[in-house]
């Protein structure tokens, strides 16, 4: 019997309203000689949280005898990523894993992998639609809510002027780690926001261009809230080159212990809050839900406040100090 014929996708009830899109109770039928072969696609290698992204994926699969991982890069481009998954789904992977670069334009692909009978877990970025079979990544809105909270307690000289630069206006996450953090910076008494939404895209070079415009425009900016750390370094590097970066405090997100701990423990970033990467756990639970195992619907990776306090314990942890 060929793999698609055993596969049922049936809908299973965790909760009130809550739908699991997966083969239940289903193991794939393979040769004692075979592996299973899972499919990941990821938007980009281009930023260093997506690298390591990679590497604790691939650290994890080491550790799976029964497991084929083969690695897609969509090398930023959304519809190579498209192309990518159309691909995993031809060659009818048992799993599929995707880290999507955009929200919207990964949707229908998502879609035709689970209407192909192949459990899909989506990774750090959601989808426009519930019907996957799990979804791993952080809360950026409660990364953002805390980012604003720091904001709120570090601005306390009766005004404020804040720059806040965007990692991409067509993904959710950037939306929900904005959103978040307006809940407790909009409260910041004479609180300014400089800039229009401006995307940086995630990268570095573009949040340092993005700084250079709102220094020129600007002759008084308390804070940067980067969406994610290699754009507040890059907003840092534009304002030490204009001689500024003393005066102001700069917010990223990652917490990448060989990237934004370290900019914290030099100083040169004022905080940063941990995103932690979810391929160790993706695989994990593809391979679970491959043997026949019940998954949870959503599973939120915690995130953790990094200063100056506890910075050097954590690079001491990694053996980085």
């Amino acid at each position: 019997m060929k793999r698609r014929d055993l596969l049922k996708t049936t809908a299973l009830a965790l909760g009130a309203g809550v739908t699991l899109y997966l083969p239940a109770g289903w193991t794939p039928a393979r040769a004692a000689d075979k592996k299973w072969r899972i499919g990941f696609s990821q938007a980009t290698t281009l930023e260093p949280w997506r690298v390591q992204f990679n590497k604790d994926l691939k650290a994890e699969a080491e550790k799976q005898p029964d497991v084929e991982l083969l690695i897609a890069d969509a090398e930023d481009k959304t519809e190579k990523q498209v192309a990518d998954v159309e691909n995993f789904i031809r060659q009818e992977v048992n799993a599929l894993l995707i880290s999507p670069k955009e929200s919207a334009g990964l949707t229908p692909v998502t879609l035709k992998a689970i209407e192909a009978k192949i459990p899909v877990i989506i990774l750090d970025r959601n989808v426009n639609t519930d019907k996957y079979t799990q979804f791993i990544g952080g809360d950026n809105v409660v990364i953002g809510r805390a980012a604003g909270a720091y904001a709120a307690k570090v601005l306390t000289g009766g005004s404020a002027g804040i720059v806040e630069i965007w990692g991409g206006l067509g993904t959710q996450a950037s939306h929900d780690r904005s959103n978040g953090f307006h809940e407790n910076a909009d409260k910041i008494a004479g609180v300014k926001f400089l800039l229009q939404q401006m995307d940086g895209d995630w990268k570095q070079a573009k949040a340092y261009d993005i700084m250079q415009t709102a220094l020129k425009a600007n002759e008084k900016i308390d804070l940067v809230y980067g969406h994610n750390d290699p754009m507040a370094y890059g907003a840092y590097l534009a304002a030490k080159d204009a001689g500024r970066e003393k005066e102001i405090k700069f917010v990223g997100v990652d917490g990448l212990p060989n990237e934004g701990v370290v900019w914290v423990n030099k100083g040169e970033l004022a905080a940063t809050f941990l995103y932690p990467t979810p391929g160790a756990e993706g695989l994990r639970q593809a391979v679970k839900l491959l043997k026949g195992e019940k998954v949870e619907k959503t599973i939120i990776l915690p995130t953790e406040t990094i200063t100056k306090e506890n910075a050097p314990e954590i690079l001491k942890r990694n053996g980085l100090l």
